[in-house]
């Protein structure tokens, strides 16, 4: 066992370790939610790692994302959050997909390539795309709800996407999804009522909570332990 997991080791077993360096994750999205939950993975130990972003780091990103620094402003997301893997586990494969992913370019990601994914895009149609792909090809898939306009991290919760309450961008997708015959989705949401902020403001401690939340249920799935989650108190 690598020294550099020997504390991940303690707390899951060697064997799990192995296991997750034995899978494939792949992240759509890279801002606040999916850098955050890129890095869990990464720190995990997980052995291959799909970036789908074609966006670049600018200075509003610097408030909440974990990728993004002063240094590298201008940057792909993808080549900024390949660097940070590398630097923490030199070992992970990486494969970048610089697009924004969309019913046409969706056939550009090959999603049976990978064990989960992780949907972490702010779109309605790329989240549909997703969801509809994942279930016609059957690999897990978990998508992040609204974290915009929100101050509680501890709010975060993980349901059936026909379970959710009180956030709009879940309340749009289980319309959408259930015209199409999309019968379960598991998403991380929050039931904070959200400020009202054109564009939608954002802290350094709500964005990451979700794409850490987003990377434990992948992990969770992965290794098949059943955790179960204490939320929903007031900060």
């Amino acid at each position: 066992m690598e020294e550099q997991f020997s504390r991940t080791a303690l707390l899951i077993g060697a064997g799990h370790v192995e296991k997750l360096q034995a899978s494939r994750v792949i992240v759509f999205g890279l801002g606040g939610v999916g850098g955050t939950a890129v890095e869990a993975l990464a720190r995990a130990g997980v052995g291959t790692i799909g970036l789908v972003d074609n966006d670049t780091v600018c200075l509003s990103n610097l408030n909440r994302q974990i990728i993004a620094t002063h240094q590298n402003l201008g940057a792909h997301k993808t080549d900024a959050a390949a660097q940070r893997i590398a630097d923490i586990n030199p070992a992970a494969k990486v494969n970048r997909h610089k697009i924004f992913y969309l019913p046409e370019t969706a056939h550009e990601i090959d999603l049976t390539a990978y064990d989960y994914i992780i949907d972490a895009v702010d779109t309605v149609t790329a989240k549909i795309e997703l969801a509809l792909q994942a279930q016609k090809k059957a690999v897990p898939l978990i998508s992040c709800m609204g974290t915009g306009n929100k101050l509680q991290p501890a709010a975060f919760e993980v349901a059936d996407i026909y379970k959710t309450s009180v956030c709009p961008l879940a309340k749009v997708l289980r319309s959408e999804l259930k015209k199409r015959g999309v019968k379960h989705l598991k998403v991380v949401f929050s039931k904070e009522p959200p400020a009202k902020h054109r564009p939608p403001g954002s802290i350094s401690f709500v964005p990451p909570a979700a794409g850490l939340l987003l990377a434990a249920t992948v992990i969770h799935d992965l290794l098949g332990l059943r955790v179960r989650y204490e939320v929903g108190f007031a900060l």
